[in-house]
């Protein structure tokens, strides 16, 4: 009868221990500090102003972001890029989908990074940080050697880093949205960590500051956060440590 009444983990059990050892490796790699700062939000708060879209304006994102994120933004060069792929699949069915986990790109030139965001971003804020939250990871964990550039992982272990960042809000927000215009529907994915994924990072980092019921839970979408909800509640009755 016990069994009936285990706390389900919202992700398989590959993902879970994924998540698990490496933010535990976080932890390791940049310390407790990163536990007792704020939540980066969607509020006037983290963003304050009026936000254009203009070039001065990513820029001006970018520095913010790096900023929250303990960026050395000295080393990084902002430029941009057209983008965008559509899926044939989703054509053949009637379907609008794109998808953006390039949406930006990381590389390194003459010692520093280049973060190259997709012009089509300014016109959707929110995705724009989620977009620079995981380019700019990509500098703590490339450009600060702290992995190699051929690990196999590397794409959703930066994905991951935003959340124990304190970037995990818009990360999840952005990770799949929907949007239907007539008979179309239209699916956006940035990213690299699906939905699961990201409710039970975002469970595991609020275990690790010892938030049982996360403030900051209420700036999540509805997926994210019930996938958030069922993590804390795996993590809390299945008594796993923090």
């Amino acid at each position: 009868m016990g069994d009936m009444f285990e706390p389900k983990c919202p992700v398989v059990d590959s993902e879970r221990v994924w998540i698990d050892e490496n933010m535990d490796w976080f932890r390791g790699q940049f310390g407790d500090e990163w536990l007792s700062r704020p939540v980066v939000l969607p509020t006037d708060e983290y963003f304050p102003g009026v936000f254009a879209g203009s070039p001065d304006d990513v820029r001006a994102a970018v520095a913010r972001v790096g900023t929250y994120m303990g960026v050395d933004l000295d080393r990084v060069v902002v430029d941009f890029h057209e983008g965008g792929r559509d899926d044939p699949l989703a054509r053949a069915i009637g379907a609008a989908s794109r998808w953006s986990g390039a949406a930006g790109h990381y590389r390194t030139v003459n010692g520093k990074a280049v973060v190259s965001l997709e012009e089509s971003l300014a016109g959707a804020p929110r995705v724009l940080v989620a977009t620079i939250a995981h380019e700019l990871a990509h500098v703590r964990l490339l450009g600060e050697e702290r992995v190699p550039p051929e690990r196999a992982d590397q794409e959703p272990l930066t994905d991951l880093l935003t959340v124990y960042l304190g970037m995990g809000v818009f990360a999840a927000n952005a990770s799949l949205e929907f949007s239907s215009t007539g008979r179309r529907w239209s699916a956006t994915r940035l990213g690299y960590l699906t939905e699961p994924m990201f409710g039970y990072a975002l469970a595991r980092y609020a275990r690790m500051r010892g938030e049982p019921d996360p403030a900051w839970a209420r700036h999540l979408d509805t997926n994210p956060r019930t996938f958030l909800k069922k993590g804390l509640r795996y993590l809390s009755l299945s008594s796993r440590g923090p």
